[in-house]
């Protein structure tokens, strides 16, 4: 058991997006379900909360309503070394009603918010060189999905 493991409040639809979150991560298992009982407000024998991993990263979801829906505030960052993994992450977490934001940010269709970054990111923006740096977060600031091609042209003044 991992020491922090983020939980997920949903909508009474956890089921589904764990069906959902597992069908993209090929690294992904449940390890533990538990259920409503007789008495609560919800009917007996509904997921109550459910343990997930996906890619070794540890969630728990929880199956409770509509009272905390997702926000831009808390978002999980997929890194991903070439174009072909930006372009799968992008177009699974955004079908179905998911929707593309800014900057590498897409919003999935149970609302929670995703970024899809290219590794090399991080070498682009904490490069010494600030007009190369520079350069790359201007084009980036410009994209929805994260082009690294395009990146790496801007980076390199090109």
């Amino acid at each position: 058991m991992q020491k922090i493991t983020p939980s997920l409040w949903f909508n009474m639809n956890a089921e589904e997006a764990i069906s959902f979150y597992s069908s993209i991560f090929k690294n992904s298992k449940v390890t533990d379900k538990s259920y409503y009982g007789e008495g609560s407000p919800i009917p007996a024998g509904t997921l109550l909360a459910a343990t997930f991993h996906l890619e070794g990263q540890e969630f728990l979801a929880i199956n409770a309503g509509p009272q905390f829906p997702f926000t831009e505030a808390i978002s999980f960052t997929v890194y991903c070394e070439t174009q072909e993994e930006v372009d799968y992450y992008w177009s699974k977490l955004t079908a179905d009603g998911g929707k593309e934001v800014q900057c590498g940010w897409l919003k999935d269709k149970f609302g929670l918010s995703w970024q899809i970054t290219p590794t090399i990111m991080s070498k682009f923006l904490s490069d010494p060189d600030k007009e190369k740096s520079g350069r790359a977060m201007q084009a980036m600031m410009k994209m929805v999905k994260l082009d690294i091609a395009a990146l790496e042209k801007a980076f390199n003044g090109k």
